[in-house]
């Protein structure tokens, strides 16, 4: 199935049915799908076609997505932008993709005012919602099209061409086809409850997970309600005024829930499956989570190279079968999925047995076709024979899978390995600590000092050395932060993710 297949289905089931909801204003699957054809249409006259790259610069918005459906419809392959990108790697990955054709919102004129003139290969820019001074307006470009519709297949399977970011070099593009797509919808159809036809929150960007996770629920005829922006208050108003019965957030935006004044009074009770994912989620909030917005946390666990569904941890999946919280499986990332095997590999391609830590390998229909014009990447990432997740995990007896942490943010402390994340598991179980980052600082003595930011909840307290001695006992001296200061605020990505990067920096300009 193409993902213009996806909203076809949908359409096949109720064609007057709610598809696209934003700002109180739906669009039926009908007008979806007239639409999807037209853009397909106005891409075909101004010389779109199979194999051509597109790309779209977009915050959420019913009309940019529904463009994702006029370029399958062509054959062309998309290339979602996000557009908080920095300009020079937006620059990048259009550059990289040979894309010909940019769709953007007039709300991103700017930044396509930085890059366009670097970006010869670009031949149309075409604007959603104004009249640019130089380009195509809206309606201009539909009416270019010579007939309603427009079709092609599409050149060998590829469907889109993702950006893996740039924080530690140029961006990789990552190719998923559409068997890949296709995978991935299987694996969340079989995986999660669907009880009744889903309507979807999407409030996390489009660009990434909460936009392939809208696939899935157009196969069933599902609504999709469309947020434009993150707000943790009305986020809680949609879901109870739409009945929201399936959502995405990474856990840093779920800590926010939980830190609602409003989430008491919120009536949560159609909620069927609210997934969480992108990050590791503590196993403390994650149990507060089960009980105040109910048994409907559902993990996923994935990459952009193997999209979402590596492994899966369905709501059912988080309580014994006596209903009691099964608290131990809660660190993990869930089974690895139907379609998918699962290893642990250590350096020299070896296969570990249950329970040693290594490499989280992959192979499957759901691992990518490669980067694109990147074969030195490619082969890299598939050595011996699977796909490298660069997650450093293991298996236990029963086959839940455990994601330590990624190998480049190992600590290697006074010749112990570190992993950052169960240092900052442990920092979480503190009732006043709301979110963290755990790095390695250069220490003359130590190699690298175990260092950590913590961000407090509102109205909560706790000191370095009461946060030190909480860790202290829960996971030892050697992994106990030496350092820890206290934020207001994490520098967070444009999906939630506490940058790392930024952290190191700013800690490392305070050492010097």
């Amino acid at each position: 199935m193409r993902l213009s297949d996806f909203l076809d289905k949908g359409a096949s089931i109720d064609p007057t049915a709610p598809c696209l909801t934003t700002d109180g204003e739906t669009l039926s699957y009908e007008q979806v799908r007239s639409l999807s054809d037209r853009i397909g249409a106005g891409l075909a006259a101004r010389g779109v076609g199979p194999g051509d790259k597109v790309a779209i610069i977009s915050g959420n918005d019913p009309i940019a997505f529904t463009c994702v459906f006029g370029i399958s419809r062509i054959g062309a392959v998309w290339c979602p932008i996000n557009p908080r990108n920095e300009a020079h790697e937006n620059r990048e990955l259009l550059d990289l993709s040979e894309c010909a054709t940019v769709i953007y919102s007039n709300a991103y004129t700017e930044l396509v005012g930085r890059i366009r003139e670097d970006l010869p290969k670009v031949h149309t820019w075409i604007c959603l919602d104004a009249q640019p001074d130089s380009g195509l307006g809206w309606d201009e470009f539909l009416v270019g099209g010579q007939s309603t519709q427009a079709t092609g297949a599409p050149v060998g399977d590829l469907a889109m061409v993702v950006g893996t970011g740039g924080t530690t070099g140029k961006p990789k593009g990552v190719m998923l086809s559409n068997r890949n797509l296709e995978t991935m919808t299987a694996l969340t159809l079989m995986s999660y409850p669907f009880t009744k036809r889903p309507i979807y929150l999407a409030m996390a960007p489009l660009t990434h997970a909460a936009g392939v996770l809208c696939f899935p629920i157009l196969s069933l005829g599902g609504e999709i309600v469309i947020m434009r922006s993150a707000d943790v208050g009305l986020f809680l108003a949609n879901v109870e005024k739409h009945r929201i019965t399936h959502s995405f957030l990474p856990p840093t935006i779920v800590y926010m829930i939980l830190a609602e004044a409003g989430l008491e009074s919120t009536d949560m009770s159609s909620l069927e499956c609210l997934w969480y994912g992108a990050a590791p989620m503590s196993p403390a909030r994650l149990e507060e989570a089960l009980e105040k917005i109910g048994p409907v946390m559902a993990q996923l666990f994935g990459q952009t190279e193997a999209p979402m569904m590596i492994s899966t941890l369905a709501p059912d999946d988080h309580f014994l079968p006596d209903g009691r919280v099964a608290k131990q499986r809660l660190s993990s990332a869930g089974k690895p999925t139907p379609l998918c095997t699962v290893e642990i590999m250590d350096p020299d391609g070896k296969l570990l047995p249950r329970g040693e830590r290594g490499e989280i390998v992959v192979r499957g229909s759901l691992v990518m076709d490669g980067y694109y014009r990147n074969s030195a990447a490619t082969e890299e990432a598939t050595r011996f024979g699977w796909h490298h997740t660069g997650d450093i995990g293991y298996l236990d007896e029963e086959h839940y899978l455990y994601v330590v942490d990624r190998a480049k943010d190992m600590i290697i402390t006074g010749g112990f390995n570190v992993y950052s994340t169960e240092v900052e598991q442990a920092l979480l179980s503190h009732p006043a600590v709301q979110d963290c980052a755990v790095i390695g600082l250069p220490d003359e003595h130590w190699g690298e000092m175990v260092s950590a930011v913590v961000q407090l909840r509102r109205g909560g307290e706790a000191s370095s050395d009461e946060l030190r001695a909480h860790v202290k006992a829960r996971i030892g001296s050697v992994k106990t932060p030496k350092r820890i200061e206290t934020w207001g605020n994490l520098p967070r990505s444009k999906v939630g993710k506490v940058l790392k990067v930024d952290i190191r920096d700013e800690l490392m300009r305070d050492q010097s």
